[in-house]
């Protein structure tokens, strides 16, 4: 029984002899564009794909990757991007519930969020700019306790397990000596 009880102790203090560390992941804001469409008449907003590019003539365009927040949501009435980074520049194809897939023109990232007003032609769309904002200013993370502390309760918890496991192989030793 006392086996089960040495393991049973081992399994409890190992985890508590690792530091705990507070993790960030993912955290912050980040850039975004909102396009406000001029509809016409009983058209909706059936999908949408934003493309990037990094070439002023969009050459090398390719659709904004879907990843975690990152996408291009279209409601019936308006589309919004959220990104971890925009390329600098972009065109907009839309599709819409009169069956037309419309392409827009080449625009660029006005800044950290931007809206855009996208005007429905009949073969094509235009998209302007309207606004944008900068980023917001830069905000640190909440201050890290003082590492030191968790230093020493590991180092104490460490010498606690090695004393425990040294004890034990001396008390099983010693025991199977007296058979």
């Amino acid at each position: 029984m006392t086996k089960y009880r040495i393991l049973l102790l081992l399994s409890i203090l190992i985890p508590l002899s690792l530091p705990t560390y507070v993790v960030f992941a993912d955290i912050g804001p980040k850039p975004s564009m909102e396009f406000e469409f001029e509809l016409l008449d009983g058209i909706t907003i059936t999908s949408g794909i934003l493309y990037e590019c990094d070439q002023s003539d969009c050459s090398d365009a390719a659709p904004m990757e879907e990843l975690g927040p990152q996408r291009l949501a279209c409601d019936s009435i308006s589309c919004s991007a959220v990104a971890y980074g925009f390329a600098p520049y972009h065109r907009l194809e839309i599709q819409f519930s009169d069956g037309k897939t419309r392409s827009s023109n080449i625009f660029e990232t006005i800044d950290f969020d931007s809206v855009y007003l996208v005007t429905i032609n009949a073969d094509d769309l235009s998209v302007e700019e309207v606004s944008g904002s900068p980023a917001p200013p830069y905000e640190d993370f909440p201050a890290e306790p003082n590492s030191t502390i968790y230093v020493v309760v590991g180092c104490v918890c460490i010498l606690l397990l090695i004393g425990l496991i040294t004890s034990a192989i001396i008390f099983f030793v010693r025991r199977s000596r007296k058979k």
